[in-house]
């Protein structure tokens, strides 16, 4: 096995439950919102995988519980050997310095009254990774010219740089901690398109120089194709389908899939024109009140009587092609 091969993370059987308080003006009986309902994979060392599905879908919380911002209220979280739901605090910090986040809003997830040198400086501060002033200083201009931005962006605040200039300070944040592992949470859906692409090419280059292995958060399927190895596609809590991103894309599985990709537009009008568009019917069901079987099977154009009953396993399909369907 090398070491390319080798799982750096497992998500075991993940569950996150927020309740819903009652009482106060509009009082209601409280209840669960189902946010992530048994999700399961890995991700081994060094590749990327993204996690698509529709706004609120679980995406972003599945994020956050590895990273231990959220506890999961059952489940495993496996890093490097090491269970992670069961740490105190106290634990997980040094642990923290591996696992890191570039958040999806580059407008609110930056202090505005730090200069990005502070920024950027705060983490090795914290963790004493850097305890002289002068070489953090030293560092921050470094991390900073990584990513892109002149040195002399260190005294600017971040109400001064534009979307993309943020995104970078962000990720220099992020770098600053030599992390192992970064959760990418829809780092460029904030972004002009044309600063995308570049954003994209940034995080690509800076995997191969440091070794990085992402979990790449988003809705856009386009650029998920463009950054993942492999790709798990979520509905509603649950996982619907895994494959590798060029199995994926030629040949989905999953009704889910099938119609999400249908509705990404491809730039040639002549084959834009021939392919088959599907329309998923009602909208996308709420958390709190799930359906029965297959969470899917209300808007599926090829459910059948039994999905309404029948929680549909996620099996291998095909060999590295996992669908929960039972149609499949």
């Amino acid at each position: 096995m090398t070491v390319r091969d080798s799982v750096m993370l497992e998500v075991r059987n993940l569950v996150k439950h927020f309740p819903v308080g009652s009482g106060g003006l509009f009082a209601r009986h409280g209840g669960l919102v189902r946010a992530v309902d048994g999700v399961s994979f890995s991700i081994r060392r060094g590749e990327t995988l993204g996690l698509v599905g529709e706004s609120g879908c679980g995406k972003t919380t599945t994020g956050r519980c590895i990273l231990q911002l959220e506890r999961p209220t059952s489940g495993q979280i496996i890093f490097e050997g090491r269970e992670l739901t069961g740490m105190t605090d106290a634990e997980l910090r040094p642990l923290r310095r591996k696992l890191q986040v570039i958040f999806q809003d580059p407008y609110s997830s930056l202090n505005p009254r730090m200069t990005v040198g502070q920024i950027v400086a705060e983490p090795l501060k914290v963790h004493g990774i850097v305890p002289d002033g002068t070489e953090r200083r030293r560092r921050v201009a470094e991390l900073l010219s990584v990513v892109g931005l002149l040195p002399a962006l260190a005294d600017r605040y971040p109400h001064e740089l534009s979307g993309g200039q943020r995104q970078r300070v962000g990720i220099a944040r992020a770098l600053a901690m030599e992390p192992a592992f970064i959760v990418c949470d829809e780092p460029v859906s904030a972004l002009d398109v044309s600063i995308q692409a570049q954003i994209i090419n940034l995080l690509e280059e800076l995997q191969e120089r440091f070794r990085l292995t992402y979990l790449f958060v988003a809705h856009d399927l386009s650029v998920v194709r463009h950054i993942s190895d492999r790709v798990v596609v979520m509905y509603l809590g649950k996982i619907m389908e895994i494959a590798d991103r060029q199995a994926l894309y030629e040949d989905p599985l999953h009704p889910y899939t099938k119609a999400l990709l249908s509705a990404v537009p491809i730039p040639d009008p002549d084959v834009e024109a021939r392919r088959e568009h599907i329309v998923l019917g009602g909208e996308v069901p709420s958390s709190l009140n799930p359906p029965s079987g297959c969470v899917f099977h209300p808007r599926c154009p090829i459910a059948i009587e039994e999905c309404k009953g029948v929680v549909p396993e996620l099996r291998e399909v095909k060999p590295g092609h996992w669908a929960a369907c039972i149609r499949v």
